[in-house]
């Protein structure tokens, strides 16, 4: 097996084929460029185009649209579930319990076929994995206001018809109805959190969907991959980093002892990306809006000096998670959410990635390279004494 190829981390292996986004040449969701849809279009736009290949009609998205939100109560015995837990647990294990949870009450669960591809299940698993990724957007943005309003003693707030999937969250959130300008940067996020190719929340999803197993233990799955701290909890730390430096003239000093003690700058850097995250650029110009609207222009100050400083001396560039973690802020959205809302942003790709891994499956089992000992005898126990 000396021929064999080893990748750690799986770097620059390609595990697959997909038609739902590609990184190469700018990150594109089915052929849309990322700056048109986040120019032009909202999130239950993108929403549709991941989950059923076009952007939609008009009446299209109006019906979607109503979809979610008939979709957005939760089963009271989640609530009583909720009301039972210890106090202070992580959002991201609520929500992942939550997931397991909803899935006893969505009707089309226990339908979900066993076959994978047979030409009599196609049409059946399509149109049943659209229905369950409806739920699982509208409920998965309730469940984490909900239950961020019960720790602090607070009644869940009911979804109102009619707003935008953006509004709707920030609604359930603070039981008021956001400005223009919040909704659409929260919105603009949400655009460009959806879908990103072979990350390792969605390849999850696909490894266990590749079992034949339903998209709830899928969800769950890339739930648990994206809760760790090298994919989806880099924007919890922006803000922090950014309080720690304290004053542009700051920056420097404080970058320099950092990377002196080989800390790692959150927020910089990125496996496919070698020249920049044109998201991170994209929702850069959002949080540069709000700051401005908000009276946190410090801030932004220190981060563009964190930016110059660690491009001109490392050739680091910013990720999505930096200006996130900014613009989450500016938002006033608490920290322990940021990671849930990348998650109920991700879902979207996630059921995409689950329905094509479905449609075309194959099991998905690698090779490993042994690196144990030799073969040797056994012996017996008592000569082993």
């Amino acid at each position: 097996m000396s021929n064999e190829i080893y990748a750690p981390g799986l770097e620059g292996v390609i595990a697959g084929e997909t038609a739902i986004s590609t990184v190469e040449g700018g990150l594109r969701y089915r052929g849309y460029a990322i700056t048109d849809l986040a120019e032009k279009t909202r999130y239950e736009e993108v929403a549709y185009l991941l989950l059923h290949g076009e952007l939609p009609r008009p009446a299209e998205l109006e019906a979607f649209r109503q979809r979610l939100d008939q979709n957005r109560h939760l089963p009271r015995e989640l609530l009583q579930l909720w009301r039972s837990l210890p106090p202070a647990l992580p959002t991201m294990d609520v929500l992942r319990t939550a997931v397991s949870f909803l899935a006893h009450y969505d009707p089309d669960y226990r339908l979900w076929p066993c076959e994978s591809a047979a030409p009599t299940a196609l049409q059946r698993g399509r149109e049943l994995m659209a229905r369950i990724a409806e739920r699982l957007l509208a409920q998965m943005a309730t469940s984490v206001a909900a239950y961020y309003r019960l720790c602090r003693g607070l009644e869940p707030v009911p979804p109102k018809s009619g707003l935008s999937h953006a509004a709707q969250f920030l609604f359930q959130l603070t039981g008021e109805v956001p400005d223009d300008l919040a909704e659409r940067a929260f919105d603009v996020s949400l655009i460009l959190y959806a879908e990103h190719e072979f990350n390792a929340s969605t390849f999850t999803a696909r490894v266990i969907t590749s079992t034949l197993s339903d998209p709830y233990s899928a969800i769950v799955g890339a739930l648990g991959a994206l809760k760790g701290a090298l994919h989806g909890g880099a924007n919890e730390h922006i803000m922090p980093l950014l309080r720690r430096i304290g004053k542009p003239e700051n920056v420097e000093g404080c970058l320099q002892a950092m990377l002196a003690r080989k800390e790692r700058v959150m927020g910089f850097g990125h496996r496919v990306y070698k020249t920049g995250d044109l998201r991170a650029a994209i929702l850069g110009q959002w949080a540069q809006r709000l700051a401005q609207a908000r009276g946190e222009t410090l801030w932004e100050a220190i981060a563009q000096r964190v930016e110059d400083y660690l491009r001109r001396t490392k050739n680091l560039f910013p990720n999505l998670d930096w200006p996130a973690g900014r613009l989450y802020y500016y938002l006033g959205l608490p920290v322990e959410l940021y990671t849930p809302i990348f998650a109920l942003s991700r879902v979207a790709g996630w059921c995409a990635h689950i329905l094509e891994q479905w449609q075309a499956n194959r099991l998905i089992r690698p090779r490993a390279r042994y690196v144990g000992p030799i073969p040797r005898p056994v012996v017996t126990l008592q000569e082993r004494s």
